[in-house]
């Protein structure tokens, strides 16, 4: 926490050279667990579900389009909540929103166990989506009371988390489903959501402020604007890409988002300032995040379903929910100590170098399943490799965008940010599904192999063009200094009762 000295009716710092003034260590490390937990509930829960669809829908006496709805309603509930948290944590403070995306998140969580029909789950699934806004909120939490040393490697942690979460959520999912029942899929991520919200209430709050209200027309026309083609997506398996139901939701959400970004630039206190995402730094790192979403869940979609086809498939193996899930498990691992490792690194690099080698060699990794997946062993270490490449990656994009904003849009643009790797996980998991199913041989039901080898040239492909896309980020590594002194710029220029009372805690 910040220490403040009053001189009269003046408040001054004791020391104003770094972020180092705002923590110590030993506290900066407390907190990075506390987000970690809570970031880590959050991606969980989008997959723990997966693989009890088919227990759900005998269990809830419900349809395979009622039970679809159970990941649906959760995608898009997070993708509309993801950018207002963020906005709501620049406006009223990040700590302050965390605690409210976690409560909603563990009472989404609860009601979800404790579900009697399918409409009811659904509902609470709604619920949870307000944890979406826990990632921006990591984010500016970090980027404003962290060490500077500390910074990049919180940072990268947390976006690996992104992908080690729901390669996670396979396996826990499974063995929740093997060994217990289907509410203790939500039980678990409210245990885990209610020890962070506890661990919250000792995090410092951020100094930073973005006055404003919140842009209710802002959000009506982006909530319809992402609705609408993700419930396109959500159907591309069944209806087809070329569907005029699905183009008229593409159609209708194009349309308004167009609305969305012309009102953006036109109110005074916009959801998402267009101006500031239209830099280069921020337009070319959202771009590179949309195709490395991609990449990513297609592996997740791909990797269980080929693995969980009978042997006499020819290119199946015949494994259950939590062996299908073991497989990515070393791949998980690898993320995190890529992560890690990348977070280290960008403290002496332009954040971009690790994103440019980490999309090839996810590339790699994918071009390799699309020419070698006829064994366990064989996708275990691809799939181990493309983990790698993606865990480097996705710990250089929030250093980016968090050094190419300003201070008081810092959450703004990461829930910008983790938007469009929404929507490009729910592309990736759509074209993969949508290849396969157009893969089926005549009369057995079963995606071809070739149907899966098309799919991961597919994603594969996905990743070199965010390695391209990558290139054309500008340097950012000095920006983060400006980040500092906005930080301090901000503390020196709040309301003096204000300093008095952080002065005071």
């Amino acid at each position: 926490m910040v220490r403040f000295y009053a001189e009269g009716r003046r408040v001054t710092t004791a020391r104003v050279a770094t972020h180092e003034d705002q923590v110590d260590h030993e506290r900066s490390g407390a907190g990075l667990f506390v987000l970690s937990l809570a970031a880590g509930a959050f991606v969980l829960a989008q997959t723990t579900v997966v693989p009890g669809l088919g227990v759900l829908s005998h269990e809830l006496n419900a349809s395979a389009a009622e039970v679809g709805w159970v990941l649906t309603g959760y995608l898009i509930s997070a993708a509309i909540l993801t950018p207002v948290f963020g906005r709501l944590g620049d406006m009223f403070g990040k700590r302050r929103m965390l605690l409210v995306s976690l409560l909603l998140f563990t009472a989404g969580s609860v009601v979800a166990a404790l579900a009697p029909n399918i409409w009811v789950l659904v509902a609470a699934r709604v619920i949870q989506g307000a944890g979406g806004g826990i990632f921006p909120l990591c984010y500016g939490i970090i980027g404003d009371t962290f060490p500077h040393e500390k910074r990049s490697t919180a940072l990268g942690l947390i976006s690996a988390l992104a992908g080690i979460g729901a390669g996670a959520g396979l396996v826990l999912g499974g063995v929740l489903m093997d060994r217990l029942s289907w509410p203790w899929i939500f039980w678990s991520g409210a245990l885990m959501a209610g020890v962070a919200l506890i661990g919250a209430f000792r995090l410092p709050e951020s100094p930073v402020r973005a006055p404003g209200r919140l842009d209710l027309m802002g959000v009506v026309l982006l909530a319809v604007g992402v609705t609408a083609p993700l419930l396109g997506l959500s159907h591309t398996a069944s209806w087809g890409w070329g569907d005029s139901r699905t183009l008229g939701l593409f159609a209708l959400g194009a349309l308004f988002l167009v609305l969305f970004v012309l009102f953006e630039l036109r109110t005074s206190d916009p959801l998402v300032d267009m101006r500031v995402l239209r830099r280069p730094a921020v337009l070319a790192a959202n771009v590179t995040t949309l195709l490395f979403g991609f990449g990513m869940f297609g592996v997740f979609a791909l990797v269980p379903q080929i693995a969980q086809l009978p042997e006499a498939t020819g290119h199946g193996f015949g494994l259950g929910a939590t062996g299908s899930g073991l497989l990515l498990v070393p791949g998980c691992l690898a993320m995190l100590v890529a992560a890690v490792v990348a977070g280290r690194l960008i403290i002496r690099m332009d954040p971009k170098i690790p994103l440019v080698i980490g999309a090839l060699i996810s590339a790699a990794g994918l071009g390799g399943m699309a020419l070698a997946h006829g064994s366990e062993l064989s996708v275990a270490l691809l799939a181990t490799l493309t983990f790698i490449g993606i865990g480097l990656g996705m710990a250089g994009l929030p250093n980016i965008i968090m050094a190419a904003v300003p201070a008081d849009k810092l959450s703004e643009g990461t829930g910008v940010n983790a938007l469009i790797r929404t929507v490009g996980s729910s592309i990736g998991s759509q074209v993969a599904a949508t290849v396969l199913a157009g893969s089926v041989v005549a009369g057995s039901m079963v995606p071809s192999d070739d149907g899966f080898t098309t799919s991961f040239w597919i994603v594969g492909g996905g990743a070199l063009v965010a390695a391209f896309a990558a290139l054309f980020i500008p340097r950012t590594r000095a920006v983060a200094v400006q980040h500092e002194h906005e930080v301090l710029d901000a503390i020196e220029s709040l309301d003096p009762l204000v300093e008095s009372e952080i002065a005071r805690r």
